[in-house]
């Protein structure tokens, strides 16, 4: 068996290569340039295990590994240089680090999405770079009504708002960069508009996508999107996994008896964490224990912490909801028989779903 320690760049791979059988080691570095690097996998007899740092440009080497047959771990980064306590770092060391935990059985190995839910995900990540573009022109146009005293606010964006903008009597420049920025506005709401019935789509074909919309205050796109960067639910042994994987928990530098948190760690999905709480404002609304939730953290710790503790009660409730395949309906009715066993059984260690459902 070959065991390869792979430093991958995007213009270049460093390798250390071990032979089981022989104990020979080979160091060498691949230039990604025409069939180098197909050819040199071809030519390695079977079985060979390849492992790499997770890196934003390693997905063609994944899909290759796959299409050869070769099996190919991906190993999370930080887990990985953590191993290394000197600071020397270059390709070489990183590659004989890599080979070594390996060997060693040691590899930090993560779970990887299947094609489908990368495109998914790429569908889901265009339309919410659409709509960032978006707020940037309706930012603009309201800096020109403004700047001209019109002021409409939310009403600029009606048939009624966009006509008083584009009579307002402005220089030639100005105007010009007007009417580009409301030809632009309308090209993207267009575009947006058939993005979003691409996603409910998807999301109508989707089992576990249609368990979550039942929720209140859950759409398409945010049901959608749990489902496709979520992945597998049983992967999460609990919230707290849960809550760490998309960065809604708070950091933390505790010593001794003393415990010091700070604000989200952030360390996870940056559009997930944003549906989510977008998600929450519409779910406090509709759903009681939310809402009770919600006006309770809002007394005690002020609106934006109230916001992300929602936000983070939302999306366990999703993970739950997905982990045991149910409706929002059986989700609320097993809330109800734990905490009345609860109420009966005082004293008594808490029942699988109350921490998750109540707390």
């Amino acid at each position: 068996m070959r065991i390869i320690g792979c430093d991958l760049h995007a213009r270049q791979q460093t390798l250390a290569m071990l032979d089981t059988t022989t104990g020979e080691v080979v160091k060498t570095t691949l230039q990604h340039e025409g069939n180098n690097v197909r050819e040199f996998y071809c030519k390695l007899s079977r079985p060979v295990r390849v492992g790499i740092e997770a890196t934003g440009s390693m997905q063609w080497f994944v899909n290759l590994m796959e299409e050869l047959r070769i099996e190919c771990l991906v190993g999370h980064p930080a887990t990985i240089r953590a191993a290394e306590p000197r600071k020397q770092k270059h390709d070489r060391r990183d590659a004989d680090l890599l080979l070594s935990l390996l060997v060693e059985e040691r590899f930090p190995a993560i779970w990887l999405p299947t094609k489908e839910l990368l495109d998914l995900r790429a569908l889901l990540r265009h339309r919410h770079q659409w709509v960032g573009l978006r707020v940037k022109i309706q930012n603009a146009l309201q800096a020109i009504a403004l700047a001209n005293g019109l002021r409409r606010g939310s009403s600029l964006w009606t048939q009624a708002g966009q006509h008083a903008i584009a009579s307002l009597p402005l220089s030639a420049h100005a105007a010009y960069r007007r009417n580009e920025l409301q030809a632009m506005y309308v090209k993207f709401e267009t575009e947006i508009e058939k993005l979003n019935q691409r996603v409910e789509q998807q999301a109508r074909e989707r089992s576990g996508a249609r368990l979550l919309m039942t929720h209140p205050g859950v759409g398409p796109i945010t049901a959608l999107a749990t489902e496709v960067f979520l992945g597998d639910p049983a992967r999460f042994a609990d919230s707290k996994e849960l809550a760490s994987y998309v960065g809604i928990i708070p950091g933390e530098h505790s010593s001794g008896k003393r415990q010091r948190l700070g604000g989200l760690t952030k360390q996870g999905n940056p559009l997930l964490r944003f549906l989510w709480s977008e998600a929450a404002i519409h779910a406090v609304r509709r759903d009681p224990q939310l809402k009770q939730f919600y006006r309770r953290k809002l007394i005690q710790k002020g609106l934006g912490k109230a916001r992300a503790a929602v936000a983070r009660k939302l999306g366990i409730r999703m993970w739950i909801m997905l982990r045991d395949r149910i409706e929002y309906n059986e989700f609320c009715r097993r809330g109800q028989m734990q905490r009345r066993s609860g109420d009966a059984c005082a004293g008594m260690p808490e029942p699988r779903y109350g921490a998750k459902v109540t707390g």
